[in-house]
């Protein structure tokens, strides 16, 4: 992501995996942010740009932001595991890098959204996320649980990968408000800059 991006690896279920984490400019962060990458099998990894684009807006608001990838991408060990896997992965980045004395938000792009939202989900009571941020998440092809209603949902009108109508069809029964990016596609081509204005502006 930048020169200040510090690789590290910690043990996870199905071997190491691979972390990028970035910190915010100030002398302690105010929160740590886990960010999962999208799809695995369509080129997903942790360098994305929307992935980039979201650790930039958690650094931008102090949060240090820690990406990583899903076994058998990148540094990480093991093989996709059609989204089972995928989520004990998150988990344990999350118990290796929570501080218990911070605030932790989940974040995820397309099939990273669908992870975040299980991850989220499986946390026990007194440890849950503040908050999450979910990019075009993989509401067609993945079963993606129930968020709170403060989550941050951002979709692109356009998108041709996950139809915004499946996204909305998931919200709808939860009234979970999603923020719709006209002309956008699944990738934001174009428009990043504006994303992360559009989840720094929404988190406060």
């Amino acid at each position: 992501m930048n020169v200040h991006t510090r690789r590290t690896t910690i043990a996870g279920p199905a071997g190491v995996i691979e972390c990028a984490i970035d910190e915010p400019g100030q002398a302690s962060a105010r929160g740590v942010a886990v960010l999962c990458h999208p799809h695995p099998q369509h080129g997903g990894a942790l360098q994305n740009k929307v992935v980039q684009t979201l650790a930039r807006a958690f650094v931008q608001l102090g949060w240090r932001a820690v990406r990583f990838n899903f076994r058998g991408v990148g540094g990480s060990e093991g093989q996709w595991d059609e989204g089972r896997g995928e989520v004990d992965d998150a988990m344990a980045v999350i118990a290796a890098h929570r501080d218990t004395a911070l605030p932790l938000a989940l974040g995820g792009f397309s099939f990273g959204g669908y992870v975040a939202t299980q991850a989220a989900a499986r946390l026990p009571e007194g440890q849950k996320a503040l908050r999450l941020v979910l990019i075009a998440p993989a509401a067609r092809n993945f079963p993606l649980a129930d968020v709170p209603q403060d989550t941050i949902v951002i979709h692109g009108e356009a998108d041709d990968v996950v139809p915004l109508s499946a996204v909305l069809d998931w919200a709808r029964p939860q009234v979970q408000p999603v923020i719709v990016v006209p002309t956008a596609g699944h990738f934001f081509h174009g428009q990043l800059p504006l994303l992360r204005q559009l989840v720094v502006g929404a988190w406060h």
